[in-house]
């Protein structure tokens, strides 16, 4: 497995352009751009510029909508539904919490519920919007079914990823941002491009049986929820799962369990949706709705010294602060560049063919 190192300034400028061939406006491929590359730059691969090509073939499907008239369709003081008209939802989830902070600003809190969206990258670019803000973000999605509950040998629900930003004072965000499945879908895809097998506990294969093979959801296995089996705790994977779903989309009216439309685009939709897109949950709460903004940041910086001054079972191994580890990859890849493995960078140079653009390898 090679890796080629790309600045953040050239794999913007070739994800924009890409954005612009789908037809997005310039603030909507900007925004896309930025989504992206903060997922890149966090160390979250499998979410960042990896991604683009299957944006790409999902628009050229019709299944994502380049210039989305993205809007509030029912809204209370504190609480909205959006429409995102089949946009981007690396352009829908940035609306949304913008509509949840503005709510915020005015109310203590504010609560966005979205339909009719679409894969919207990584769930903690979105709630650090409302930490920009001295304010709690919550971030969550459903996604593409592809877990099978606890007990079951069906897959019904997505990853489910769900976030909750909080910000600190000296310290980085606290940030906890994480699949409700054993392992995101995205993992899998780094192991099939590395021929690399996975852990126990991550699938099952089309018989309920455990494997190690990555590639086992081709195969008509699933994946599992957080904590694998009964025994180890998949039953509150299940649930944390089953509450975004439930949050994200039977809240808001987008399609919900296994209904949600599958991010590739050789698998087409349920021809009998229950709903419209995907659907995302977005929150932002203003910390002085609780108790001064210094007092908590404060506070969060002595959690996080305290924490990370715990005794250990292995003294080279130190507690990770949530969030921890994405702020380190950003702060160190914001100076080195990002590495994209060798097949990425060969799907996105015959991307840009296709698409008639630079190549990605002209900007090394």
């Amino acid at each position: 497995m090679n890796f080629i190192t790309f600045t953040e300034s050239h794999l913007r400028t070739f994800t924009y352009h890409v954005f612009k061939k789908m037809g997005c406006s310039d603030e909507h491929a900007t925004l896309a751009t930025d989504v992206l590359i903060r997922s890149d730059l966090r160390g979250i691969d499998s979410h960042g510029v990896a991604r683009l090509s299957g944006y790409v073939r999902l628009w050229e499907k019709k299944r994502i909508n380049a210039t989305p008239n993205i809007k509030i369709v029912h809204e209370t003081p504190t609480t909205a539904t959006v429409d995102g008209d089949a946009g981007l939802g690396l352009v829908v989830a940035p609306f949304a919490m913008q509509v949840a902070i503005e709510k915020a600003e005015k109310y203590g809190s504010g609560w966005v519920s979205v339909k009719n969206s679409n894969h919207f990258g990584i769930a903690g670019y979105h709630a650090l919007m409302a930490v920009e803000k001295d304010m709690i973000g919550i971030s969550m999605t459903n996604a593409s079914p592809l877990v099978a509950p606890t007990y079951a040998n069906e897959r019904l629900l997505g990853t489910n990823p769900m976030c909750y930003a909080f910000p600190a004072g000296k310290y980085p965000p606290v940030i906890v941002d994480m699949a409700t499945a054993a392992a995101a879908n995205g993992k899998l895809e780094i192991a099939q491009r590395a021929n690399k097998n996975i852990p126990d506990g991550w699938v099952q294969d089309k018989n309920g049986a455990g494997s190690t093979d990555p590639n086992e959801l081709k195969n008509g296995g699933s994946l599992l929820p957080l904590g694998s089996d009964k025994d180890h705790g998949s039953h509150k994977g299940y649930g944390l799962s089953a509450t975004v779903d439930i949050l994200s989309a039977v809240l808001s009216g987008a399609n919900y369990g296994p209904w949600v439309p599958p991010f590739v685009a050789f698998l087409e939709p349920s021809a009998n949706p229950v709903g419209e897109g995907l659907g995302h949950f977005l929150g932002a709460m203003r910390v002085d709705g609780f108790r001064p903004v210094e007092d908590f940041k404060n506070h969060l910086d002595n959690w996080v010294e305290r924490f990370k001054s715990a005794k250990t079972v292995n003294p080279d191994k130190k507690v990770i602060i949530p969030g921890e580890p994405e702020h380190e990859f950003e702060l160190e890849r914001k100076v080195s560049g990002i590495p994209l493995i060798d097949v990425v960078v060969k799907d996105l140079n015959e991307l840009a063919d296709k698409l008639g653009i630079t190549g990605l390898n002209s900007f090394n």
